[in-house]
């Protein structure tokens, strides 16, 4: 590495400690757990790896070092869109910066390159592809690097829910720049990805903060009916606030967005087949006008940083653990309440069977993603606090939350050894080729023309379940698809079959406990209101009044209206009344740019409401 060396922008030479970079240009009076300790980790040129959940600051980790480190931080990115939102929200605040990605027309692809190459800019967001370029590789020869950033780092595991292969070549950056310090940082990885992305980036220190979102309320529910169950739901939400509800297919993304806009919500549909032009005005609108909804394919999401989702909704399972609590965290971003509501039913896990079973991967990677996606029905079927079953899924450990479905409304449990049983024996008896309905007519005893005709009335299951009723006996089965004792054999029309595991169990004498669904998830009907602090109704006025202000200035620049403010900072505002700039200056999230550009139209705002 070679270059000039460069003095770091005028307005940060007198105050470039982290402290005071932290409060002059982002606007806040302390770190958060651990920040302080990476920022001077990486400061001191030395690398490391940072796992922090979703909304906890881990860009901070990296933009402050690089603001106070000589040269360029380079920050890899996946998308083209979260460089973009990052990049734009760092403009805000006064910081130079620039993404350079295929987007760029040619003329400001070659102005961001100049002042690049100028040694002009704290820091560069690109492609991992670009950045391994040997043209780009030339260029970073030439100039001073304060350190490279490699955001959501799980992308460089195989074992990684979200692993692409050109992040695979980014261990080249430790060779050609060994004197340049590198952090991997991501909200999502389990300890095998953790050691994966230590080992292939040569990284020497770990730093992990915990898993916990504890403003993110955990909802499950069974499925029935889910779009009225998701019509519920929403009703119970805050008018205009932002969302995102998942689906598995472009199909039910499409004809859900189509519906929830006939039940008069302001829905975009959001998945990869659509055309570009579509995806980027809903991407746009999504994140500029107020209480829209977007129904996606896990296509998007990761470029997306918008701090106030107020919700995720899952119509569908997703694959395990890690691809849910991915999703699930773009929630509340902003650290206010927000909800992970989800419905799932028996044929969701029999598709996510199906779809590892039926994929290219080699034996060994399919076994891993076997046991992730029990490791998630666990999750889904628990009885005891959710956030503490995701906790320990990434080896980390809290006390039940009381902000979680099962915590606010414990399910009833039942000795669950002898139903089983009689589930498994059932299955056996009538030649493990029925499906769920017809297993549970016999159990139940039913009179019907299709068990008489297969003779089955004279079976010694016939009729011993009658001490639970059909609903019952559709969860328990359920239940016990989820823990591998039993198969559904899509290909011979959804027969059931006993595993190996469940042929252990009839044999054996262990015990299990299941669950009763509840008839009514009673902590759907629970509001999360983000402006809870605040206590009077005049406050709750002038924070709408604050609201309007920073809609029309968004607009007016053509912004997403958070670059603006969070409305963590428009609540901090209603709630301490701001009197005079100085005042301001305190307010969380407005730093010493946002205060020259904002502050008094703000402050007059705050002041009418007195």
């Amino acid at each position: 590495m070679s270059g000039q060396s460069v003095t770091r922008r005028d307005e940060f030479e007198a105050s470039n400690t982290p402290a005071s970079l932290l409060s002059s240009v982002f606007g806040y009076d302390h770190f958060r757990e651990e920040q302080e300790d990476i920022i001077n980790t990486v400061i001191a040129g030395e690398s490391c790896c940072v796992l922090m959940p979703t909304g906890s600051g881990k860009s901070l980790c990296y933009q402050i070092p690089a603001l106070c480190r000589q040269g360029t931080g380079v920050i890899v990115s996946p998308l083209i869109a979260l460089m973009q939102d990052q990049v734009l929200a760092l403009k805000e605040l006064g910081v130079k910066a620039e993404a350079i990605h295929s987007g760029l027309d040619p003329a400001q692809r070659r102005d961001a390159l100049r002042r690049l190459e100028s040694n002009e800019l704290d820091l560069v967001y690109v492609a991992p592809e670009r950045l391994v370029n040997d043209e780009f590789l030339d260029i970073l020869d030439e100039i001073e690097i304060a350190l490279f950033a490699i955001d959501e780092a799980h992308c460089i595991s195989q074992w990684g829910h979200d692993f692409r292969q050109e992040y695979r070549q980014l261990s080249l950056l430790r060779t050609r720049y060994p004197d340049v310090p590198c952090i991997a940082v991501t909200a999502t990885a389990d300890a095998p990805t953790r050691k994966d992305i230590v080992e292939r980036l040569d990284l020497p220190k770990m730093y992990i903060s915990g898993f916990d979102r504890p403003n993110i309320r955990y909802n499950v529910a069974i499925k029935n009916n889910p779009r009225q169950q998701l019509l519920k739901f929403l009703k119970t939400q805050p008018s205009g606030e932002s969302g995102i509800v998942y689906c598995l297919s472009r199909r039910k993304v499409e004809d859900t967005a189509q519906w929830l806009s006939t039940q008069g919500y302001k829905a975009l549909p959001y998945h990869a087949r659509l055309p570009k032009e579509v995806r980027t005005d809903n991407q746009e609108r999504f994140l500029k006008e107020e209480g829209v909804i977007m129904v996606a394919t896990i296509a998007f999401g990761m470029g997306i940083n918008k701090p106030d989702v107020r919700f995720v909704a899952h119509l569908d399972l997703p694959k395990n653990i890690e691809a849910y609590y991915q999703e699930t965290g773009r929630a509340g971003r902003d650290g206010l309440p927000s909800i992970a509501w989800m419905v799932y039913g028996l044929q969701d896990l029999v598709l996510q069977r199906q779809m590892i079973e039926s994929s290219q991967s080699a034996e060994d990677q399919k076994r891993v993603e076997r046991q992730k996606l029990n490791a998630f029905l666990g999750y889904c079927e628990t009885v005891t606090c959710r956030r503490q079953v995701l906790l320990h899924y990434f080896d980390d450990h809290g006390e039940p939350c009381h902000n979680c479905d099962t915590c606010l409304t414990p399910p009833k449990t039942i000795e669950g050894t002898v139903p089983t049983q009689k589930i498994l024996s059932c299955v056996y008896r009538t030649g493990q080729i029925f499906g769920t309905g017809y297993v549970i007519d016999v159990l139940l005893g039913k009179d019907s023309e299709r068990i008489q005709n297969f003779g089955h009335k004279s079976l010694s299951v016939y009729g011993i379940g009658q001490e639970h009723s059909q609903k019952e006996w559709q969860s328990l089965i359920r239940q016990i698809v989820a823990r591998n004792f039993l198969f559904v054999d899509m290909d011979n029309h959804g027969g059931l079959k006993i595993t190996e595991q469940g042929a252990e169990f009839l044999k054996g004498k262990d015990t299990i406990e299941l669950r009763l669904d509840p008839q009514i998830i009673k902590s759907e009907t629970r509001k999360v209101d983000p402006a809870i602090s605040l206590e009077t109704q005049e406050d709750k006025s002038l924070l709408e009044s604050l609201k309007a202000l920073r809609l029309s200035i968004a607009k007016e620049k053509n912004v997403p209206p958070y670059v603006v403010f969070h409305d963590k900072t428009l609540i901090d505002m209603a709630s301490k009344r701001p009197s005079t700039l100085t005042e301001m200056s305190v307010i969380h999230g407005v730093g010493h740019s946002k205060l020259e550009k904002y502050g008094q139209v703000f402050l007059d705002v705050a002041l009418e409401g007195v």
